[in-house]
């Protein structure tokens, strides 16, 4: 009997209850998140969402309990970014509650859409929970490109534990498999809803079947999952582990350098054929430094490459400009290639609406970055063609490979230190893996205080370095896939379309529906 009565009880609370049973149930399903993994959280997260809309008499009131419940996912999902203010709090401690609350408020209008949507349409049963995981879906899709687009935590990546589960995203993406998973999560709900007892089984037993079809299917692709390595190429990674709050002291700078230098030269230097460093990890810019550049050639393997993340500037410009680059040096210590970021932080990397926003941006430097032409496939001597990716540009599902000049791994150098030892790095490190099963290409990545790792075509971690750790990897290259993934062909444009067509047919049943019953009235 109290298990019948629970949706009565939570669909009575009103006022600051209510809010606050819709705050919670946000909160709770950060437990299914990087590095906690407890999935089974959103079954009573998605469930208590719905029981809430039930008891939504007005407009405002089904928005209020998205809007709530999106409020306590993001602020608790991205508390992390307080610290990346805090390295600097005398100067952007003041902005701690504006960045995270405000981002958070900001983005639970996604979610406080897709309940009143869901409201709206007035459905029951079966359609309504398909509009409802449909919905949240392409909420999530339109969250990663608006406003320069921010796809963190989708719901997808809960299941970045499981090398079984995700293997889906080689087929469906990481937004297919977050459609999967709302679904399953919020299936339970129909248990209240339907009366029959094989039908109340059912509403246990599909999402079981979703997760169980999942697992099994990845298992069988990754019992067939061989992978080989790239003859001649070992790469040494190198995690010097610099606190952000130290990194740019001028009186520093050069101590960092030749930490990351030693670390660098260290035993097994003689045998790797190229060196990779994490973003920024040079603290100058090195392109005009001939004297650095000389003493950094020391540390090249003939033959091979340094591969570093480091500032750019243009000082022939009426105004300089400056970017967040990645260069590729050789062991006479010239930069023979460049890649320029493009996907910029806004207020880390830039301040938008500067004209009427007097603040500084958050990264060192008076003035913002420029912006890189787009992603790119750099070809460099001794290694096959790569894609680089500096800082959160892998977290962008289909975004992440030039499908005009397929690499055949990525590259992703980073500096996740602003984030001290959180959440953040791990769910940064894991949105970042799952492009590696989506593009069918082994992922590299080099990260200042981790994770930095190596992961092949499938997902599969085969050596890292934990966060907070200094050290190095030694490591071979894996290949890529020999035929490219579905999702690699596609990219997002499949799902994301099946599902919008979806949404609108769901949209016309339940206008034709509410027809129906009016004339019958």
């Amino acid at each position: 009997m109290q298990a019948v009565a629970l949706p009565a009880r939570l669909g009575n609370l009103g006022g600051w209850r209510r809010r606050g049973a819709a705050l919670f149930l946000g909160a709770l399903m950060t437990a299914a998140l990087t590095p906690i993994h407890v999935v089974v959280v959103l079954v009573p997260a998605f469930v208590g969402l719905l029981w809430l809309l039930d008891a939504s008499r007005t407009p405002v009131s089904a928005f209020g309990a998205g809007w709530w419940f999106g409020l306590g996912y993001f602020v608790l999902g991205l508390y992390w970014i307080a610290f990346a203010l805090l390295t600097d709090a005398a100067k952007f401690g003041w902005m701690v509650p504006f960045a995270v609350f405000g981002l958070a408020a900001g983005f639970a209008i996604y979610t406080g859409l897709v309940t009143l949507l869901v409201w709206w349409s007035g459905l029951r049963g079966l359609p309504r929970v398909v509009l409802l995981a449909t919905a949240w879906t392409l909420a999530e899709f339109v969250r990663g490109q608006l406003f320069t687009g921010f796809p963190w935590n989708l719901m997808g990546q809960v299941w970045a534990f499981s090398d079984q589960v995700i293997q889906a995203t080689a087929i469906v993406g990481v937004y297919g498999l977050g459609f999967l998973t709302v679904l399953a999560a919020a299936l339970p709900a129909l248990w209240w809803e339907w009366e029959r007892p094989a039908a109340k089984t059912l509403a246990w037993a599909l999402p079981v079947v979703i997760v169980g079809v999942l697992w099994i299917g990845g298992s069988a692709r990754l019992a067939n999952a061989e992978v080989t390595l790239v003859p001649d190429v070992r790469l040494r990674i190198v995690q010097p582990n610099i606190e952000q709050t130290e990194k740019w002291k001028p009186t520093m700078r050069d101590n960092h350098l030749i930490k990351t230098m030693r670390l660098t030269a260290g035993p097994g230097w003689d045998q790797v054929s190229h060196v990779i460093w994490p973003e920024a990890a040079i603290p100058f810019f090195i392109a005009q430094d001939d004297a650095r550049r000389a003493a950094l050639a020391q540390v090249i393997p003939g033959n091979g490459l340094l591969l570093t993340g480091a500032p750019r500037i243009d000082q022939q410009a009426a105004t300089a400009r400056v970017w967040n680059a990645l260069h590729a040096i050789d062991p006479q210590g010239t930069v023979v290639a460049t890649y320029d970021k493009f996907h910029l932080v806004p207020f880390g990397e830039y301040v938008p609406f500067r004209s009427v926003l007097p603040i500084d941006k958050i990264t060192a430097g008076a003035g913002d970055f420029s912006a890189g032409p787009g992603v790119r496939t750099l070809s460099l001597a001794g290694l096959p063609p790569f894609s680089p990716l500096i800082c959160y540009e892998g977290i962008f599902p289909g975004a992440v490979a030039d499908r005009s000049d397929r690499p055949q791994w990525l590259l992703n150098v980073t500096n996740d230190a602003w984030f001290g030892i959180t959440a953040g790095p791990h769910q940064h490190f894991a949105a970042v893996r799952l492009r590696a099963i989506e593009e069918g290409l082994p992922l590299v990545r080099a990260a200042n205080n981790g994770i930095s790792a190596v992961v092949d075509p499938f997902g599969r971690v085969l050596a890292r370095l934990e966060l907070g750790d200094e050290g190095v990897l030694d490591v071979e290259l894996p290949r890529p896939l020999a035929t490219p993934t579905p999702f690699a062909g596609y990219g997002n444009g499949l799902v994301v379309g099946g599902l919008a067509i979806l949404g609108v047919l769901l949209l016309l049943y339940a206008i034709s529906t509410r027809r129906r019953k009016s004339q019958l009235s």
